[in-house]
């Protein structure tokens, strides 16, 4: 009768350590993200890695592969045989490289398929330009909002010209204007933690339009008016092009 007791006790007691496990996987932090107030959002722009392993579990062909060419702007916008998300370039990038030359729809589709999706303008803006972290070791102050995603300057970001930013890929001789973009998390980290907020490539973000979203941040294209609180910009939603990625956010409710 003792023996059957203490077996019942030692199954609850490992029952209850077994679900404390589960909870606590099921919450843990995700390290890839930060929490900005009823949402958090991607530390870095979606990588050419992440956004491989999206295409290897679904077989999903993006337009750009389909039609052949990408877009770039050069005096118009020019097609470019063979640029698509594995090669931005019209070469094969490295697996930390953003993913570009991905629609709306199609960033979208990867985004649900995390479990997660594209920020509303808002919320895009609110998290480049707001810090909301109560604690942090950087000189950002919690609840003041900023010109620019790494603060009142625009040094350490990949933008044109006015940045003071080495660190791009260099993909200057396949290019009529600029040095291409730089792998993810490699400019400045900016307000919130936050990596390529500021410029390296457009971002999309999603309004209350069917056809036309917003791009945020600006892109190694463009100088710093592109990276600014006010600056707005607005595409197809169909459009994919050499300097426009993305990165996701999830509810946390």
């Amino acid at each position: 009768m003792i023996s059957i007791n203490l077996n019942k006790k030692l199954a609850v007691y490992f029952l209850n350590i077994f679900l404390a496990l589960i909870v606590n996987i099921a919450f843990a932090e995700d390290k890839t993200m930060q929490k900005i107030t009823y949402y958090s959002i991607d530390l870095t722009e979606v990588s050419i890695g992440e956004f491989k392993k999206f295409t290897n579990t679904t077989n999903y062909i993006t337009k750009a592969e389909k039609r052949g060419w990408g877009y770039v702007y050069s005096l118009g916008w020019v097609k470019k045989k063979g640029w698509n998300w594995k090669k931005p370039y019209g070469i094969r990038g490295e697996l930390n490289e953003p993913a570009v030359h991905i629609n709306f729809d199609e960033a979208q589709m990867f985004c649900n398929w995390k479990n997660k999706r594209l920020p509303s303008e808002e919320e895009w803006v609110y998290a480049a330009y707001t810090e909301s972290r109560k604690k942090t070791s950087s000189n950002f102050q919690y609840g003041k909002t900023y010109e620019y995603p790494v603060g009142n300057t625009v040094d350490g970001v990949n933008c044109l010209g006015d940045c003071n930013f080495n660190n791009y890929m260099n993909y200057t001789k396949l290019l009529s204007r600029g040095n291409g973009h730089s792998k993810v998390g490699f400019t400045k980290k900016g307000i919130n933690g936050l990596y390529d907020m500021g410029a390296n490539v457009w971002e999309w973000a999603n309004i209350e339009n069917k056809n036309i979203k917003a791009t945020k941040g600006g892109s190694w294209w463009y100088g710093k008016e592109q990276m600014h609180l006010k600056h707005q910009a607005r595409k197809d939603r169909d459009m994919s092009a050499v300097y426009i990625g993305f990165r996701c956010v999830k509810n946390l409710n």
